[in-house]
């Protein structure tokens, strides 16, 4: 007898799954059975929410489906804030979520949640299989949807329906489709005749830049102009471009923000940047986006078009003519020589031999390979990543910066190693981050995914402690009072090391990163080093100020020593 279960796996192979993250539980039985027989490899996460975070880097980095799978009430919960992350990151999966018998359906039976509620505010597809006829219909619909929308689809699945006899159906299946598309010759030559008219262009491209890497440096030639570009966009535009200028925004640098706010035209390429404060105010702004509903969402813009980023661009090279000053792209280059300048002063060895969190990340960067993939937690890590990991044009970033939750970065690790057995997998993880999820190491371990995970380990949540003392606050609840995590690994099967001092670190990053199987290094880092935005705001330094009168008066003045140390350093 083929089940309905068989039919929901044999449908979501054939759209591409290759992968499922999951718990297995009773209302799920019949599915982890259907996986059980078929091509698609079951990886069993400790917690749910891991399961997500990973599914969503596997898909996010492929481009592929990958599948969660949960039991009824909590289990398919636990997933929420994982599949939230990968939602807003655009990621195409489909999380099947079981769910109790029908008849018990709606009289407050044990474990009886409404996903469809739930779930409708991070999905682009919730709907339940109401009965065994709907099955491949529905299911290819969920696989659809979170292909062309780019986003999670939730198919809720009874376990009566999971179990019984599939009927014969259509053979509905998954389509997928990648259409061109770019503006119209007409919006085409508005944009061209919107840049003549321009004396300081600039071009800040954003994640819809993925693949269009030549064509903008084609652009920036073509308009002597500087790129600057989203956090999300480094992959794509930092490496082998003459014309970067890094980003802007609270994690980028003094150069990006030179572009954008000096320039008197500006070219957003699929780019979605949501911090208003970034924009130029007197600019005239042209937005090319592949989503219509984002064009002058963020700021007003003078000209917005829907189309394809290289599509557009390759449209566009011909109808504009060549330039050759280049007075204000050498501005913001030597801007960004001095950013860049800045950033390495502090990627070097602290007083005393203190590790500053910057000197890891370069040492990582350095001696890991070419391809390597990274993940960073939520706060400071996530920005050392983007500062200090040089991009190659082979490697790849996965952090959270629309969601912006912590804990993502190990469990998002996993997916992109389960995805990539291959290639390096490097999770750089903060000590808070690492601790919300530590049971999935063992996931590691178990499901032999050699990653690497280094723990910024400074005893505090950092980001939000800086976030305090900007606001004048003392720091409250902050402190982390942390294990060793390199012994803790060590007794979960992981290879471990933990380092304390700067003339350690060289010789224990090129061991870990040669360590056969999952490894963990816990480096303890400098507690008082700031992230430093591109513009220090007045209430920025006068919030500060308060903070140090404050700590000096509640007799924490050593703590505003180390701060005065790294600023002035």
């Amino acid at each position: 007898m083929t089940t309905v279960a068989q039919v929901i796996v044999e449908t979501l192979a054939a759209a591409g799954a290759r992968r499922c993250y999951g718990v297995p539980g009773d209302t799920l039985n019949h599915m982890t059975d259907a996986i059980r027989k078929s091509d698609i490899r079951w990886v069993h996460v400790r917690h749910e929410e891991a399961g997500g975070f990973a599914a969503g880097a596997d898909s996010l980095l492929t481009g592929e489906l990958a599948l969660c799978a949960g039991s009824c009430g909590p289990g398919s919960l636990h997933f929420i804030n994982g599949l939230f992350e990968s939602h807003r990151n655009r990621a195409p999966v489909v999380l099947i979520a079981s769910q109790i018998v029908r008849d018990e359906l709606g009289f407050d039976f044990p474990q009886e949640v409404d996903f469809r509620s739930i779930y409708q505010s991070c999905s682009v597809f919730c709907e339940e299989i109401r009965t065994p006829a709907q099955a491949r219909r529905k299911t290819a619909m969920a696989a659809q949807a979170a292909l062309a929308k780019k986003g999670v689809a939730v198919l809720i699945v009874p376990a009566d329906v999971s179990s019984a006899k599939a009927p014969d159906e259509p053979p509905f299946a998954v389509h997928p489709a990648r259409p061109l598309i770019r503006p119209t010759d007409a919006d085409i030559d508005r944009i061209a005749a919107k840049i003549a008219q321009g004396k300081k262009i600039a071009i800040y491209g954003g994640s819809g830049c993925e693949g269009a890497h030549d064509q903008i440096i084609a652009l920036a030639h073509a308009l002597q102009a500087p790129v600057a570009h989203t956090s999300r966009a480094k992959d794509f535009l930092e490496h082998d471009n003459a014309f970067n200028v890094g980003m802007t925004g609270i994690f980028g640098g003094e150069a990006g923000y030179h572009a954008l706010m000096a320039c008197d035209t500006l070219l957003l390429l699929g780019c979605d940047f949501a911090w208003r404060q970034f924009y130029p105010e007197k600019a005239t702004i042209i937005q090319v986006d592949i989503d219509g509903s984002h064009l002058g969402r963020r700021h007003p813009v003078d000209l917005g078009v829907v189309g394809d980023v290289a599509a557009t661009i390759e449209a566009l090279l011909p109808r504009i003519a060549s330039r050759s000053e280049r007075a204000f792209l050498n501005e913001c280059l030597a801007h960004r020589a001095r950013t860049v300048e800045d950033e390495a002063k502090h990627a070097t060895i602290g007083k005393g031999g203190a590790i500053h969190p910057q000197y890891l990340t370069e040492m990582i960067s350095r001696h890991a390979p070419a391809n390597s993939i990274y993940t960073a937690d939520g706060g400071s890590p996530m920005v050392w990543c983007l500062r200090h990991v040089a991009a190659t044009g082979h490697n790849r970033t996965v952090i959270s910066l629309s969601h912006g939750t912590m804990a993502n970065a190990m469990p998002q690790a996993l997916g992109a190693k389960a995805a990539f057995p291959d290639r390096t997998v490097i999770s750089l993880s903060g000590d808070g981050g690492i601790a919300m999820l530590l049971g999935d190491l063992l996931t590691a371990v178990q499901e032999k995914l050699p990653i690497k995970v280094a723990v910024f380990n400074n005893g505090a949540l950092d980001f939000v402690e800086i976030e305090q003392k900007v606001e004048g606050l003392l720091e409250a609840y902050t402190d982390l009072v942390n294990p060793d995590f390199a012994r803790l690994a060590e007794a979960m099967g992981l290879w471990g090391r933990r380092v304390e001092q700067a003339d350690q670190l060289e010789g224990a990053v090129k061991d870990w990163l040669a360590a056969p199987g999952p490894a963990l290094l816990d480096v303890v880092t400098d507690r008082f080093e700031l992230v430093m935005p591109p513009k220090v705001e007045v209430g920025q330094v006068a919030g500060m100020a308060l903070y140090s009168a404050k700590a000096v008066l509640n007799g924490r003045g050593r703590d505003v020593v180390g701060l005065m140390r790294n600023l002035l350093s």
